[in-house]
């Protein structure tokens, strides 16, 4: 159980103080699928990255399975079973992407197992196994990458921020049944920050953030016409970008 309460996020500009969140309180369940949609800017990859820890509150709590985590880092949150998928991925020079894998498994992983990890977002083991994670790798590679670490570390709660970006179509539709698939093998809560209908249709929630507030959150029928009734919105997208 995560649950967040009161939480507000500001960050101070040449304008003065700008709110990004607002009083958001929210109690996500384990082993439910959420997609966290809304309007571009509105605070959605804030509010992830303040439940991954690389963004702290200016207010409120959060509390995970009980324990109250506000004050924790990014790598005690990650221990604790929070992984978090960037939406622009990292790059590491000298590192190859067996050693982030087998980083994200916690221990050295065989090259079949990192075969299968690769080959569930698409991409072949024997090309990029031994791969430097570098400037030679193109963001939607990267992305796969990222996607596959996280297949690998196999957390309580996982988070995903637009994971649908810079990936094929081919790709897209295979990672769609990757993460139908880790919702029923790990039996734990995944949290997709994402505009994408496809992934929308599989969520058994839907949190709808906007203009730094919480909208609604419900099933698909409940939620998509509240989105569709805000002015501002950018559009449900029916394909992969």
């Amino acid at each position: 159980m995560l649950e967040l309460k009161n939480i507000s996020y500001s960050v101070n500009d040449d304008d003065g103080s700008k709110e990004i969140l607002k009083n958001i309180s929210l109690e996500l369940s384990d082993d439910k699928f959420y997609v966290v949609t809304g309007p571009n800017g509105g605070g959605k990859s804030t509010l992830a990255k303040i439940i991954a820890g690389i963004v702290s509150p200016t207010e409120g709590k959060i509390i995970f399975d009980g324990k109250d985590i506000t004050d924790m880092n990014v790598t005690d949150r990650a221990k604790a079973g929070i992984s978090f998928a960037f939406q622009q991925p990292v790059r590491f020079k000298g590192i190859t992407v067996r050693d982030l894998i087998s980083l994200a498994a916690g221990s050295d992983v065989t090259f079949d197992k990192a075969c299968d990890y690769l080959a569930r977002v698409g991409l072949c083991a024997r090309d990029y196994i031994d791969r430097e994670v570098n400037a030679s790798l193109s963001g939607g590679e990267l992305k796969r990458i990222e996607i596959a670490m996280t297949l690998a570390r196999k957390t309580k709660i996982t988070l995903f921020d637009e994971p649908e970006a810079g990936i094929d179509l081919w790709s897209f539709s295979n990672l769609i049944k990757e993460f139908e698939k880790l919702h029923t093998d790990l039996h734990g809560m995944i949290l997709i920050i994402s505009h994408q209908e496809r992934i929308i249709n599989i969520a058994d929630e839907l949190i709808l953030i906007a203009d730094g507030e919480l909208k609604g959150k419900g099933s698909r029928e409940e939620i998509l016409p509240e989105y569709e009734g805000l002015t501002m919105g950018c559009r449900i997208t029916a394909s992969a970008q």
